[in-house]
């Protein structure tokens, strides 16, 4: 019983910084709406201007973390989960000896990345062979699909499945801020000029301007990062720690290009590239990686030999995997 009362305890205070942006969204909206917008501006148009660009705004934001808090978490496949008996051999086996289960289990899997050691990234908690991208969440107890990260701020995982919102949810929240910071500026202005007021209005009006500038400023490091990692086709984890493929670690092995990066996250529709649909290229599962003529290292042609069954020649020296055919282009590489 003690057990569960903790997890229930756990979850509830997970959701506790989701409640506290809830609530700053909420009094923002009155705070801009009502109080400034209502009973501060004069000019009936520029009411009505105001309101008008707001309020998509505050619908795409909205939606956007609504999106990315919701978002089902990319799980792994039943195909790469060893059966009982391969996962009681890994415990008893050496490291050569679960090298060998893992390079068995892994021939038939579209799996490019490696451990240090060379052998198949494996989980042992969750006791399966991770794909390619995947890391293990200890937040969510599971191996998440193309994780970047676990976000509090959302109390969920940010990876495949909803990335994209991601995104979008910090490229608007920081319009949303520095739209209400722009448009409450001359408001605000003339209340600190007038000095100390008994009108409870002015309060929200100044603390409104406050928190959109404080907000905003605190976006846009973090927007402008993710931008980069969406243009370098990278996750942060592996800003921090490069893939490993067979011939070793590469922090451009899933680079294509900045427009192929960048549409792998937000889908090949342009009428869909800013709206909180889902719109990633992919199952989450395999990825492209760029292409390096064999004169060269043959970097990225021998780490996808070994997948015997799945790897193909262009013809020209290039390998690619089977699953992967369409996108085989020139990467432009990330610093």
């Amino acid at each position: 019983m003690a057990p569960r009362a903790l997890t229930i305890c756990c979850d509830i205070v997970r959701w506790i910084p989701v409640v506290f942006i809830t609530a700053i969204i909420v009094w923002s909206y009155y705070a801009y709406v009502v109080q400034m917008c209502f009973f501060t501006v004069e000019s009936i148009a520029e009411k009505v201007i105001y309101l008008l660009i707001y309020h998509p705004i505050l619908v795409l934001f909205l939606w956007s973390y609504g999106k990315t808090i919701f978002a089902p978490i990319g799980a792994v496949p039943r195909q790469f989960y060893l059966s009982k008996s391969d996962a009681d051999k890994m415990s008893r086996e050496t490291v050569e000896g679960q090298k060998a289960i893992l390079v068995n289990v892994a021939k038939d899997l579209p799996v490019l990345n490696r451990t240090q050691s060379g052998s198949p990234r494996y989980c042992e908690k969750c006791h399966c062979v991770k794909p390619d991208r995947c890391h293990h969440c200890s937040v969510c107890g599971q191996c998440v699909l193309k994780m970047d990260h676990h976000c509090p701020w959302v109390n969920n995982c940010v990876g495949f499945s909803n990335y994209k919102f991601f995104v979008l949810f910090l490229g608007y929240g920081l319009l949303y801020c520095f739209y209400v910071a722009a448009t409450s500026l001359q408001y605000f202005i003339l209340f600190w000029k007038s000095g100390v007021s008994k009108d409870m209005g002015h309060f929200h009006i100044l603390f409104l301007f406050f928190v959109a500038v404080m907000f905003g400023i605190s976006l846009i490091s973090l927007f402008g990062y993710h931008c980069y990692l969406t243009a370098c086709n990278r996750s942060t984890l592996e800003s921090f720690r490069a893939p490993i493929f067979q011939s070793g670690p590469d922090k451009n092995g899933f680079s294509l290009g900045k427009f192929n990066n960048f549409t792998e996250v937000f889908g090949v529709d342009k009428k869909l590239w800013f709206i909180p649909v889902f719109t990633s290229a992919g199952d989450g599962i395999s990825y492209p990686t760029r292409t390096i003529d064999l004169d060269s290292d043959g970097l990225l042609a021998d780490r996808q030999r070994w997948m015997e069954e799945g790897g193909e020649s262009d013809g020209g020296g290039n390998l690619f995997s089977g699953s992967s055919q369409q996108h085989l282009i020139n990467a432009q590489e990330c610093p």
